[in-house]
Order: C-alpha cells, then sequence, then structure tokens
C-alpha cells in the first residue's frame, strides 16, 4: 500500500531540503561534478546516435571527447584572448565615447547640455565612473571569472568527470530508475520525461541557438569592420536564452559603437544594423524552431527569477542549476495543477454527483 500523501510530502521535502543545503554548504567542491554533469547530459544524444551507427560506448565517448579537446584547445588560442582583448579595449575606449557623445549633443541640443543641466551631469558621472571604475571592473569579472572557473578544475577535472559520467550515463539512468518507489515508478518516469523534454529543449537547445547565433553575430560584424564586433556578438549570442535581450543588448551596443566608429558611413551603420535584423529573422525563423521546438515550458520570466534567485542565494553553482532546477519546479507545479483540476476541490459538488453514477454505471455493466 502507498505510503500516505503527508508521509511523501515530508520525506521529499526533506530531500529538497539536502539538496539545496549541499548546494550552500559545497558549492565549490560539486562545480566541477555539476560542469561535468551537465555536459555529458548535453553530448549524451550525440553518444547514442554514433552507437547506433555501430560504435560502442566506450569509441563514441573517446570520438566526443577527442573532438571536444580540439575545439577547446581552438577556442582557448584564438578566441579567447582576442575576447580578453577586445573587452580591455572596449572599457579602455568606453571614456573617449561618452566624451564624443556629449561633444555631439552639446552641439546639437545646447539647451540640454547646459552647465548643471541633468544630462550634462550623467553623462559626467558616467564617464567619470567608467574612467575610474572601468579597468578595476574588467580586471575583477576576469579574475573572478578564473577564481570560479579554476583552470586546473577546466582543464583537469571536468574533462574526466564529463568523460566518465557520459561513458556510463545509460547505466546510471537505469540504476536511479531501480530505486524508483515501486507503487509511483510508472508517475515519476512520465514526470521525468517531461522534465527531460523541457530541458532538452531548452538547454540543448538554446545552448545551440547561443553559439549559432553568437557565432553569427561575432563574424559577420567582424566583417562588415566593426572594431569590438566580436564582443558584441559573444554578448548577444550569449544573452540569446532570454527572448529579446540578446538582439536588444547586442544590437543597442554594436549600433552605438558603429555610430561612434562610422559617423556620416551609413551604409556600414546599416549594415550592422541588418546584420542583426538577419539575426533575429533567421533565430525566428529558421534556427529556435527546428532547435528548441515552438515551447518547451520555461516562460522568459519564470526564468529571469530563477537564475536571479538562484545566483543571489547560492552564487555560480546557483545559476548552473537555476534552468534544471526551474524545469523541474515547472513541470511539478504543472503536474499538481492538473491533479488539483481533476480533484474534489476543484469540482467540488459536481464530482461527488458524478462519482454515484459512475459506480452504477459500472455495477449495470458488470
Amino acid at each position: 500500500m502507498a505510503l500516505p500523501a503527508r508521509a511523501q510530502l515530508t520525506y521529499w521535502g526533506i530531500a529538497a531540503v539536502i539538496f539545496f543545503a549541499a548546494l550552500w554548504w559545497l558549492g565549490a567542491v560539486i562545480l566541477p561534478f555539476l560542469v561535468g554533469g551537465a555536459i555529458a547530459y548535453f553530448l549524451d544524444p550525440v553518444a547514442d546516435r554514433l552507437e547506433r551507427l555501430g560504435l560502442s560506448r566506450a569509441l563514441a565517448t573517446g570520438t566526443i571527447a577527442l573532438i571536444a579537446t580540439l575545439a577547446f584547445v581552438v577556442i582557448g588560442l584564438a578566441v579567447i584572448p582576442m575576447l580578453v582583448r577586445q573587452l580591455s579595449q572596449l572599457v579602455a575606449t568606453a571614456p573617449e565615447m561618452a566624451l564624443h557623445l556629449q561633444e555631439f549633443l552639446t552641439a546639437r541640443f545646447p539647451s540640454m547640455m547646459e552647465p548643471g543641466s541633468v544630462v550634462n551631469e550623467t553623462l559626467l558621472s558616467l564617464g567619470e565612473a567608467v574612467k575610474a571604475r572601468g579597468g578595476e571592473l574588467a580586471q575583477t569579472v576576469l579574475s573572478s571569472a578564473m577564481s570560479v572557473v579554476n583552470f586546473v578544475v577546466f582543464i583537469v577535472v571536468v574533462p574526466v568527470v564529463a568523460f566518465y559520467m557520459l561513458l556510463d550515463w545509460d547505466r546510471m539512468v537505469a540504476k536511479v530508475d531501480g530505486w524508483l518507489p515501486r507503487d509511483h515508478a510508472e508517475q515519476v518516469r512520465a514526470i521525468a520525461r517531461q522534465i527531460d523534454k523541457v530541458l532538452s529543449g531548452f538547454v540543448r537547445g538554446q545552448v545551440s541557438v547561443c553559439l549559432i547565433l553568437g557565432s553569427f553575430y561575432a563574424i559577420a560584424l567582424m566583417l562588415a569592420g566593426l572594431n569590438f564586433g566580436l564582443i558584441a556578438g559573444a554578448i548577444a549570442g550569449g544573452l540569446t536564452f532570454i527572448p529579446y535581450v540578446g538582439a536588444v543588448i547586442g544590437g543597442v551596443l554594436s549600433i552605438g559603437l558603429a555610430l561612434y566608429q562610422f559617423w556620416g558611413d551609413w551604409m556600414s551603420i546599416g549594415i550592422v544594423a541588418g546584420i542583426f535584423v538577419a539575426g533575429q529573422f533567421l533565430e525566428g525563423n529558421v534556427i529556435t524552431p527546428r532547435l528548441v521546438g515552438s515551447s518547451v515550458g520555461l516562460h522568459p520570466l519564470w526564468l529571469i527569477f530563477a537564475l536571479s534567485a538562484f545566483g543571489t542565494i547560492f552564487g555560480f553553482v546557483g545559476m548552473l542549476v537555476a534552468v534544471p532546477v526551474a524545469a523541474v519546479i515547472g513541470v511539478l507545479a504543472r503536474f499538481a495543477l492538473d491533479r488539483y483540476l481533476e480533484g474534489r476541490l476543484y469540482r467540488g459538488i459536481e464530482a461527488l454527483q458524478e462519482q454515484p453514477a459512475t459506480l452504477a454505471d459500472e455495477t449495470e455493466g458488470a
């Protein structure tokens, strides 16, 4: 006989408390396992496809590891140094950009730029803040990233964890399936399939969309001659998982840089703007429908809240688990809502009236 609902709620509540306590106390320790597990989850369909082509699981995992290593080396040697260099140059150039903007507004809108005006004081304070704190901010961001994403962790521990988890992924899933409570195994599997569908659609699909769009924006902007095209494209692509945010921020940044660099050359400015129009068309009509699907069950507002809340409470580790936990909570909330809509609390007297009639029909049929 199944446990009472109150007892089940108690056990699952204890499990949730243990999970969040582990995030709180062991965040830095479990970081490589979370990252490795995410990589293994992301690449498991690729390994399954290679197995269907005739490769063994070990050979498929080794092939993926070799390709990933080569890609990591190329990115680490070619792309990351350029990103860091452009970020430093952008921060160094920001005060000059603010000064040019101030001169432009002074020439065309003198009343707005009179000494003591709100716009003038705002631009002056912004320029001083960027000049005083910009370099420090960039250095802090880079040093913080390197302290969180430790070199040794990413070079040694994470690849090893990802390799073994990918190698044993199917066995681990089968083992966990064997631990499910027998009375609720089918229901838990159904919920797990929904969670996997959401994560597959969002994590795998949206990461692919971010990489594709980020590469498109970066390459197109650099070909257009924009000085900071790589960093602008990386920002636009990295924020694409939040609908419209990546395009808006990346577009405003790129067009602003284009206005500063190409002022008077409206063709070049139009090309930069056209790149983002083309990117949005491809994202909305080709890339996202094919890789993500029409709906994955994660509303943008819920996603932003989850990232903000988990990032604030648990730090970098919290941001890593925010999307999976948000997907799990969303699926469980929809499951609970469906049960509520089928129950007597929602249906009320109607449910009580239908039940005797149903029993009577079953008796007559017997």
